[in-house]
């Protein structure tokens, strides 16, 4: 229970799936770390990894954009989506490499950059984080700001920016993350190109 609003405070996720990720984790970065194989050793380590994995429990509460009392456990999301996205992602940033050699390379330069808006509801910060973080790793492509659902994207071409907020309907690339993290697949464009 929130002590502030007297509201049931909701964790979306599962805190033993959690724990058990995060020990496993934190037990093999230890191995690694140590590189020793003593029992006395792998015993301390296992023993370090449940108390710290235990102790920053509430740490990996991530509030949810739907509500102030709806949380997301930060190590609780489809893992097996989540690497079935990786392959499609690295395509795309194997293309847009390719888009933007193509531009560079042009001797009429043919850049034309602008800033994008658009607005992609979704509960899950990490979906936020993995929607900004992909527009970033692609190429010709940065994301500026994310506040409440609106990004703002610098994008180097008009085809890079349509790709990500077309004209209708929505881009792909927000569209494959609503549906790794299995959020509504709506989002409205704001302001358009700039």
């Amino acid at each position: 229970m929130n002590k502030k609003t007297g509201k049931t405070t909701r964790i979306i996720g599962s805190e033993l799936k959690q724990f058990i990720v995060l020990s496993s984790i934190l037990y093999v970065f230890w191995i690694v770390l140590s590189g020793i194989f003593k029992t006395k050793f792998l015993v301390i380590g296992l023993a370090t990894s449940l108390i710290t994995a235990w102790l920053v429990r509430p740490l990996l509460r991530l509030p949810s954009a739907a509500g102030p009392d709806e949380y997301y456990l930060a190590f609780d999301f489809p893992y097996l989506k989540y690497l079935a996205y990786l392959p499609w992602l690295l395509l795309e940033i194997v293309k847009a490499n390719i888009d933007v050699v193509k531009l560079v390379l042009d001797p009429k330069m043919p850049i034309d950059p602008r800033v994008i808006t658009f607005k992609k509801q979704m509960a899950n910060p990490l979906a936020h984080v993995t929607l900004a973080n992909s527009i970033t790793l692609t190429p010709g492509t940065v994301t500026l700001d994310l506040v409440e659902g609106v990004y703002h994207v610098h994008a180097i071409s008009e085809a890079a920016a349509l790709a990500l907020s077309p004209h209708e309907g929505e881009g792909e690339m927000p569209r494959r993350v609503a549906g790794v993290f299995g959020e509504q697949e709506t989002g409205a464009r704001e302001g358009g190109l700039s």
